[in-house]
């Protein structure tokens, strides 16, 4: 019901025309006159306004140990620096805030996901502009969230890291290593870990998914690009490692795949955050690791087949020796 609603109100907002004389009250500091996206109607309305989804500024922080909430199935965001704690980010709280303003030692990050792509990356927040801080603007292009800086307001596409309206257009973000996976397996690797802890001053249903059964859809929330080709269903999970895309169906048969100087593996044991009301008892989407040649963990997304294939429209599709 409530995705429903969402529905309705971003189809309602989004009858205005896409165009920055309709947005610049709302956003008098971006520069619409510096942009990559070529068409405005690709840019929608997703039902909340500018910072109608919090992102939040700074997180707290407790043991491993401690964590009594979390279902061992489900899915946090890992992020391993070298000589910082592992810290991880549930899900049910990214879910609703959809970006996390984090600093990691000295390393200032923004740990994000999009519900509607299931993109979960972590960004250096470093730029030639500055550090950044990021919100969450309301808007969709493909299904993906656009971010936004606070300090020049510029719209960044969270798919891809990159700055696509405003003075900051064409800047790319640096993508961090990490990973979504269950938190009974972060808990077992790093049982001295850290776990974000449930935001305080919010009145959200942490714990719940406000997009029941999104994933078993047959078509995107707000889509009208093209669908992906050889029949790959558009929410179907693909692992993304620069411009390829390897589907979620050949990892989990074969486990590990070893191409292109990558090492893709997959266990069971997480549960999916856009399938039941209560995120720890989704279906079993599983755990996905990508290493170097060297054993190191690569930047990488585990996303719906529709929304790469919208923003690498000439990536590789990795299907196998057949």
């Amino acid at each position: 019901m409530r995705f429903m609603l969402l529905c309705i109100v971003a189809l309602v907002g989004s009858v205005a025309s896409a165009e920055p004389r309709f947005w610049s009250q709302e956003w008098p500091r971006t520069d619409f006159t510096v942009t990559t996206v070529e068409s405005w109607v690709e840019i929608r309305s997703g039902g909340p306004p500018k910072d109608g989804i919090p992102a939040l500024m700074g997180a707290n922080f407790g043991p491993v140990s401690a964590e009594t909430d979390l279902a061992l199935r489900e899915p946090v965001i890992t992020v391993e620096l070298e000589g910082e704690v592992p810290r991880a980010y549930p899900i049910r709280y990214l879910t609703w805030h959809e970006i996390v303003n984090d600093t990691i030692g000295d390393v200032p990050v923004a740990v994000t996901f999009c519900p509607l792509c299931n993109s979960g990356l972590t960004f250096d927040r470093r730029t030639e502009a500055g550090v950044l801080s990021f919100g969450v603007s309301g808007k969709l292009r493909n299904s993906d969230m656009v971010m936004y800086d606070h300090q020049t307001e510029t719209w960044w596409q969270q798919a891809v890291g990159e700055a696509i309206v405003g003075v900051l257009t064409g800047t790319e973000l640096q993508s961090l290593p990490s990973w979504m996976e269950s938190w009974e397996m972060f808990a077992a690797r790093n049982p001295d870990g850290l776990v974000m802890q449930e935001p305080e001053g919010y009145f959200r249903s942490y714990g719940e998914n406000p997009y029941v059964r999104y994933d078993s859809s047959f078509r995107p929330f707000l889509y009208s690009g093209e669908m992906p080709p050889f029949d790959i269903p558009a929410l179907s999970r693909v692992v993304r490692v620069g411009s390829r895309a390897w589907p979620m169906t050949r990892l989990s048969e074969e486990g590990v795949i070893t191409e292109a100087g990558v090492t893709l593996s997959w266990t069971e044991g997480q549960a999916s955050a856009l399938d039941t009301r209560d995120i720890g008892q989704g279906r079993e989407v599983g755990n996905v690791r990508v290493r170097d040649a060297e054993g190191n963990d690569l930047p990488h997304d585990v996303l719906f087949a529709f929304a790469y294939h919208a923003f690498w429209p000439d990536g590789e599709w990795m299907l196998g020796p057949e």
